[in-house]
This record gives structure tokens, C-alpha cells and sequence, in this order.
């Protein structure tokens, strides 16, 4: 029993490998399915891995949206004018000036005060003669010294010519009687006459050379300040031309005036009017009839509208001292007074003139414009992108362009766009 026990036993120890061995290749397989999984898993890992980076590498290289600012193409008015400074001033203003060379009085009269037709604004009298040094007094006195002799000469003068002609007279009495008793000839009675009437004429001048060298004596006499002076009644009246308010005295104190010196300025502050001195460029759009809105006053807006435009032009220097060429712009206000009363001569306001305006139109704002060649251009932004879009631009105004051609109302449009904005380039509401 123990050697067929151990029998059995060998065999069976015999037989045992063959019996595991399908179990060991499965196992085998089971490593290697797990082996190559485990590859495609590393493969796929790796490539999903790669794509990511290509990916990212791509999306790392490809440029950022632009951030711009968006408006849009909008229907409705658009109004073009110019805007400019200007300064109030009476229509007709007077200035009163002294009519002769004389001694004005003072005015009694203050700036605003109301002036009719004929008022006495001053008086004009003589001035008084000048000091005179030792010299010129010395000369003054010996000159009226000769003219007193010479007055004395031509009294004695007149005189003896009177002398004369009474002396002729009486040989012309005795002279007739005689003629006509036929004593003597009538040649003689007639050369008697004729010394009658010379001794008359001598007689005659000597009356006016006497008179003559009186007014010398009395002209020197005035020359030292001992003739007579003018009085009250020696003036002269300066009259107000028109009636309204005195606007400025140029003269308020009594002096002494030149000829022409000016006096007063005399006009009336209901009939104003405002001068705006424009750009030539710009006048030329302006014409008479042209609607003018009055503004920084001190009040509300008051309309107006062109009156003149003045032929002429001026340079003036601007703020940056560049000179400019300009021209007076003349606007008559067609508010009613009362709207305006405060308004005087002088004043500053700021006058906007319509050149043209229109009620609807597409327009833009001014920045989203700008030139591309020979004309205009925009960029209109669609589907997150940037497309050059040639415009044309009609008119001008303070913040908005009309667009004639190129763009619809509703179109979205880059407003400063800058460099980096391109056509196509992506980019993105700020």
C-alpha cells in the first residue's frame, strides 16, 4: 500500500505542470492586453498633450482683439456754423468836437444823461493871452511906445490937414466971388477948386492913418494884457447835434482846446447793433439775411441776423500770434427791446451764424472720419472685425459729418481708431 501510495503520488507530481499551464498563458495575456492599453494610453495622453500646446501656442500667437470705441451711423439734423466774439455798438454815434481853438467850460452833464436836439453841451470863450518874460514884455512896451507916437504923428497929421482944407476952402470962396465979378479967369477959379478937393482927400487919409495907428496902440496894448479882455457875452455855444445819451465825455473839465479837440460822444443806446469779426474764409459762406443767435450776454439767447457784411478786410494777430486776415460782420438784433434793455455800448457776446443746417441727414461723429487718399474713409466694424469703408463727406458740423455715400444709418464705426486698428483686424467695444 505504501509503495502504490508513492506510485500514485509521483505521478501525480508528474502530471501537475501540464495542468497549469493554460492558466499561466492566460495570465501572460492578461499582462500584455494591460501593457498595450497602457501604451495607447500614453500615446493618447501624449497627443491629446501635443494638441493642447499647438493649441495654446496658436491661440499664444494669435493677436488680441483691438479695443476701439463704437457709434453708430444715426439719422437726424445736423446744423453747420461758425462761432465768434463780438462787441455791441451804437448804430449812429456822434462825436461832439470843439468848433474854434478857445477855453471850453466844464460840462455840467454825466455819462447817461438824456440830450435833446440843440441842448448847450459847453461854451467856447477866447483864451487868455500867454505870460510874457522880461524880454517879451520889453519888446511888447516899446512896440506900443511907437505906436503911441505913431498915433500922435498921424493925429498931427490930420490935423494940419484939416488946417489945409479950411485954408482951401476959404481961397475957394474968395476965388468964385471973384469969377464972378470977372476979376479973375475961370482957370484960376477952377484950380482953386481942384486944391480944395486935394486938401479933402489929404484930409481923408490922415483921418484913417490915424485910425490905423490907433489900432496898433491898441493891439500892442492887448500884446501886454492892459487891453480890453472879452467879457460874458464873448463865447460860443457848443450844441448837441441829435437827441439820445451821452455814451463817453472826453472832455469833462474846463481847458483849453485845440480846433477839433472832441469833446462828448452823444448817441442812442436803443439802436444797437453787434459787429463779429470773422475769418475771410469763413465770411465768404455769409451773406446778408444769414440767422445769428446772440449768446453769452449775461441773458438768454437773442436771435439776429446778418445786416452788412464790410468790404474791406484787416490782419489781426491770433492767440497763438499767428496773423489772420478778417473782416467786420455786421448783425442787427430782431428781438424786441425789452428782451435785450440791459444791453449797452461795448459789450461782449458770442454770435453763432448758421451757415447751413438741414433737418435730416446720416451723420457721424467727427472722429470715426479721417482721410485715406484723395478722399474719405471710416472703418465699419461687422462681426467683430474692421472694414475700411470709403465715405463721402458733405458738410461739416461742430460734432457730426453728414455722410452722403458709403454708410446707412444704423452702420457701426471705429471713433479714433489709431494705428494698430487695420482692415480686418478683430477687435472689440471698449
Amino acid at each position: 500500500m505504501s509503495g502504490f501510495e508513492l506510485s500514485t503520488s509521483g505521478a501525480a507530481l508528474a502530471s501537475a505542470p501540464a495542468l497549469g499551464q493554460p492558466a499561466t498563458a492566460e495570465r501572460q495575456q492578461k499582462r500584455e492586453h494591460r501593457r498595450a492599453l497602457a501604451r495607447r494610453l500614453r500615446r493618447g495622453a501624449l497627443g491629446l498633450a501635443i494638441a493642447a500646446a499647438s493649441v495654446g501656442a496658436v491661440l499664444a500667437l494669435r493677436p488680441s482683439p483691438v479695443p476701439v470705441d463704437l457709434a453708430r451711423a444715426a439719422r437726424g439734423p445736423l446744423e453747420v456754423f461758425v462761432q465768434e466774439s463780438g462787441m455791441t455798438r451804437v448804430k449812429d454815434r456822434y462825436i461832439v468836437s470843439a468848433p474854434v481853438a478857445g477855453r471850453v467850460s466844464r460840462l455840467a452833464f454825466e455819462v447817461g444823461d438824456p440830450i435833446r436836439e440843440g441842448d448847450i453841451l459847453a461854451e467856447m470863450a477866447p483864451a487868455e493871452s500867454p505870460l510874457l518874460d522880461a524880454r517879451a514884455r520889453a519888446e511888447s512896451e516899446a512896440r506900443l511906445g511907437a505906436a503911441v507916437s505913431a498915433l500922435g504923428q498921424a493925429q498931427a497929421q490930420q490935423a494940419r490937414a484939416a488946417a489945409d482944407v479950411e485954408l482951401a476952402e476959404q481961397d475957394l470962396s474968395r476965388t468964385r466971388q471973384l469969377s464972378q465979378s470977372g476979376s479973375l479967369s475961370v482957370q484960376a477959379n477952377e484950380q482953386a477948386e481942384f486944391a480944395a478937393r486935394m486938401r479933402k482927400e489929404e484930409l481923408s487919409s490922415a483921418v484913417f492913418a490915424a485910425k490905423v495907428a490907433a489900432e496898433e496902440v491898441r493891439a500892442a496894448r492887448v500884446a501886454l494884457g492892459r487891453g480890453e479882455h472879452g467879457g460874458s457875452d464873448h463865447h460860443l455855444d457848443v450844441l448837441a447835434p441829435v437827441s439820445g445819451r451821452i455814451l463817453r465825455i472826453q472832455q469833462k473839465s474846463a481847458a483849453v482846446l485845440q480846433a477839433g479837440a472832441p469833446l462828448v460822444e452823444i448817441g442812442d443806446p436803443g439802436a444797437l447793433e453787434i459787429v463779429v469779426d470773422l475769418l475771410t474764409s469763413d465770411a465768404v459762406h455769409v451773406t446778408p439775411g444769414t440767422p445769428a443767435t446772440i449768446e453769452a450776454w449775461g441773458g438768454p439767447a437773442l436771435r439776429g441776423e446778418v445786416r452788412r457784411i464790410e468790404p474791406s478786410a484787416f490782419t489781426r494777430a491770433s492767440a497763438l500770434g499767428v496773423d489772420e486776415q478778417r473782416v467786420n460782420v455786421v448783425i442787427a438784433l430782431t428781438e424786441p427791446r425789452e428782451h435785450w434793455a440791459s444791453l449797452g455800448d461795448g459789450y461782449r457776446v458770442e454770435a453763432r451764424l448758421v451757415l447751413w443746417q438741414s433737418p435730416s441727414v446720416v451723420k457721424i461723429p467727427h472722429g470715426a472720419a479721417f482721410r485715406h487718399g484723395k478722399g474719405w474713409a471710416v472703418f465699419r466694424i461687422s462681426d467683430g472685425s474692421a472694414h475700411l469703408t470709403a465715405i463721402e463727406v458733405a458738410h461739416r458740423g461742430e460734432v457730426d459729418v453728414e455722410v452722403s455715400s458709403g454708410l446707412a444709418a444704423g452702420d457701426a464705426v471705429a471713433v479714433h481708431p489709431g494705428d494698430r486698428v487695420k482692415d480686418g483686424a478683430r477687435v472689440e467695444p471698449r
